[in-house]
Formats: structure tokens, C-alpha cells, sequence
């Protein structure tokens, strides 16, 4: 089993994504007093020389009142319009919170379309890298404004997630409304609770809407606090199916979760609202969902490949071409082919299936939807005969192939 403490002690780029119910009042504002502290606490860690890139939410929540609405937006353009008024009430409290410090804040806004786009991907990293050079806290959010649903993240939990894999982050610390993972809605049939549980925390480690102590690691309703993931399993990523907080819940935290841990980044989800959260986890606290990472970690290209760009279409390979895939370090060529589904470019990424249309791997593809389906079950020499030319004796190369 991965020991916690030895992952943590070497985890010295660490991606925060801060929850919009971690830094929202009751009110629906901005809360102000949770903003610094959490500031505090990450001048802190900057101060041992942590670099630390921030993927926050609550811009949508921050312009509801100036567009005096009275409830979180559900269409699409009143979403749009309430983040482009609250992401610069966003901006300005957290410049604010770490100036006291003398700590540059920079404003990064992203849409799937800048991680799918090789250039732009790279772009963006390096951006990000001389900031981090630079001691300067980078401030991450979705373009809500300008994102349609063919390019949004959907919630900041996969954003989160995709920015540490670009980074080759050492932690994703998942900041939320909860302790971390339970086997059920904590207290959820519970009738003594309070509206804002974790506003009420006592210093014994005590939640007063569960009434017992987190150290025994059951609430009252029976749900069981877990500590540890060893791997995310369908178990656990059952569990995690349920109403949660915010617009993803419980369960795309677990799904960034099961993205990173596999690409091999830990990833822990704690309680945002816990003073000194964040200094707590770095000094190996046990606090929090751990969630354990793979031995192996995968290549940047490859997670690139694996995780940022969206499958444009299928191929589907027979059981011969799947296993000399899976062993590693092989190409698919056009002899373990048996189909292919929808239309795509050279270029673009596919998922390889099996032929229970299960995928394993993914990869950008040499040849279009229409040439591959011409040379499928071929040997290459005949894909000149084929096509009238042959630029590659591979559909997808071992290089741009990746076992998921």
C-alpha cells in the first residue's frame, strides 16, 4: 500500500481547486473572511517554497446579487452574464486576500478548446510555469462566459484535474463542503443538524450536525467516513452517485479523482471550511479522502492524449490487435482492424474498442475515418495499392497511443 505521509512529504506543486460552497456565505455571497484565511494559509505553504496554482469556482455565485436575481441561474446566458460580472468580484477578493502578503495573484481563464489544442495546451503550461517561476499565485477558473457546452469542462472538478495533469502536479487537494469521501450522504436523515454543519465545528474534532466525533469515523445515519482509497473502483465510484453539493458533487470529484490517481497524481478531498486545511494536509495530517496514485506515472504527450482531447470517433480492433496493445509499446496497424464508427480526420483522437465496443486505449489517428475503413484488415505494404500512397505503415503510432 502507498504510504500517505511519504507521497505528501515530496509533493511540492500542489493544484487547490476551492469548492463554490467552501467560499460562499449562506447569503449567496462571497465569503470574504474563508477567502483570507484560505490566503493565509497558502502564503504559508509559499513560504517553504510549495508552488501552488489555485482552480476556484464562485464566480456565478458572486454575480447573482448584482444582477438581482434570487437563486443561482439555471440558463445558460443568465450563467454567463452572472460570471462575467462575479469573476471580477472573484479576481479582486482573492488579489486583495494575497496582497497582504505581497503575493501577485494572476487571472487564468480556460475552455476545453485551450486543453484539446496541442499549441494552445503547451501555451498554457508555459504560461503557467513562468508564473509559478515568478512567485506568483495563478487564480484558474472556466470561461463561463464564452464557453458553450461543445467546449465547457462542465464543473471545476475535471478542470481541476486536467490543469494538474498539465502541470505534472504532485497533489490535487479537492477543497469542499465535507470531511472527504463517505459511504453515504454524512447525517443526511440526521434531524439534528445544522443548516451550516461545518460553520459549527468545536475544537474537539466534533460535527454538530452529526453529533459524534469524526475520530470514530461513522455519522449517525451510518455512514462510514473512508480515509484511504487504494484505487477508485466501481464500488467506490457507485458510492460517490448521489446528490452533492455544487454543480458536480460528490461524484466528478471522484471521476477526477480516478483521472489523476491512474496518471499516477494523488489526490486528496477535505473540508475547505477547516482552519489551516491546507498547511494540515501538507504536514501528513490524517485528514481528509486520500486517494492513492498509480507506481507509474504517464508521460506528458500521453496524458494529453488520454485525458485533455475529445474522442472524435471509434475503431475497432480485434482480440490479437488488443492484446499486443495492451502488452505496450506497440502500433495498431490496419491487419487488427475490424471497423470503424463515426467520421473523423488524420490527426484528430479516437478511442480504440474492443469489439464488445469497450475502450482501452485512445490515440490521433494517421489516416481519416474513410481511408482506415478502405485499408482495415490490410497488411501496410498494401495500403499503397489502397489509397494511391502510403505516409504511414501505422493507423497510430506507438508514440501517440495510450493505453487507458
Amino acid at each position: 500500500m502507498i504510504d500517505r505521509a511519504e507521497v505528501l512529504k515530496n509533493s511540492k506543486r500542489i493544484v487547490v481547486k476551492i469548492g463554490s460552497r467552501v467560499i460562499t456565505s449562506p447569503k449567496n455571497e462571497l465569503d470574504l473572511t474563508l477567502i483570507n484565511a484560505l490566503a493565509k494559509d497558502i502564503h504559508n505553504l509559499h513560504n517553504k517554497k510549495y508552488q501552488i496554482l489555485v482552480v476556484s469556482s464562485g464566480a456565478i455565485v458572486a454575480g447573482i446579487q448584482d444582477l438581482k436575481l434570487k437563486s443561482r441561474p439555471t440558463d445558460l446566458p443568465s450563467k454567463q452574464a452572472a460570471s462575467a460580472i462575479g469573476q471580477v468580484k472573484l479576481m479582486h477578493s482573492y488579489a486583495a486576500a494575497f496582497k497582504k502578503y505581497n503575493i501577485p495573484t494572476a487571472q487564468i481563464l480556460l475552455t476545453r478548446e485551450d486543453l484539446q489544442n496541442r499549441h494552445r495546451y503547451l501555451n498554457a503550461k508555459n504560461t503557467l510555469v513562468r508564473l509559478l517561476e515568478k512567485g506568483v499565485i495563478p487564480i484558474i477558473n472556466e470561461n463561463d462566459t464564452v464557453a458553450v457546452e461543445e467546449i465547457k469542462f462542465g464543473d471545476n472538478d475535471t478542470l481541476s484535474a486536467l490543469v494538474a495533469l498539465m502541470m505534472d502536479a504532485d497533489l490535487l487537494a479537492i477543497l469542499t463542503s465535507v470531511d472527504g469521501l463517505y459511504t453515504d450522504v454524512p447525517c443526511e436523515n440526521n434531524p439534528i443538524r445544522s443548516p451550516h454543519p461545518v460553520r459549527n465545528r468545536i475544537s474537539n474534532g466534533t460535527s454538530q450536525r452529526c453529533g459524534i466525533p469524526k475520530a470514530f469515523g461513522i455519522t449517525s445515519n451510518g455512514a462510514r467516513f473512508i480515509p484511504y482509497v487504494k484505487k477508485v473502483t466501481p464500488s467506490i465510484e457507485k458510492m460517490a452517485k448521489r446528490k452533492g453539493e455544487g454543480t458536480g458533487g460528490m461524484e466528478t470529484k471522484i471521476k477526477a479523482a480516478k483521472m489523476l490517481t491512474e496518471s499516477g497524481i494523488p489526490v486528496i478531498i477535505a473540508n475547505g471550511k477547516e482552519k489551516q486545511i491546507l498547511n494540515k494536509i501538507t504536514s501528513c495530517q490524517e485528514i481528509g479522502t486520500f486517494f492513492a496514485p498509480a507506481k507509474q506515472k504517464k508521460k506528458g504527450k500521453k496524458k494529453w492524449i488520454a485525458f485533455s482531447v475529445k474522442s472524435k470517433g471509434q475503431i475497432i480492433v480485434d482480440k490479437g490487435a488488443k492484446e499486443a496493445l495492451l502488452r505496450g509499446g506497440k502500433s495498431l496497424l490496419p491487419s487488427g482492424i475490424l471497423s470503424v464508427k463515426d467520421t473523423f480526420n488524420a490527426g484528430d483522437s479516437v478511442s480504440i474498442t474492443d469489439e464488445s465496443h469497450k475502450e482501452f486505449a485512445r490515440g490521433l489517428s494517421n489516416y481519416n475515418s474513410d481511408e482506415i475503413e478502405k485499408i482495415k484488415g490490410l497488411k501496410s505494404v498494401e495500403i499503397k495499392k489502397v489509397l494511391g500512397q502510403k505516409d504511414y505503415d501505422e493507423v497510430i503510432h506507438a508514440d501517440n497511443l495510450v493505453v487507458m
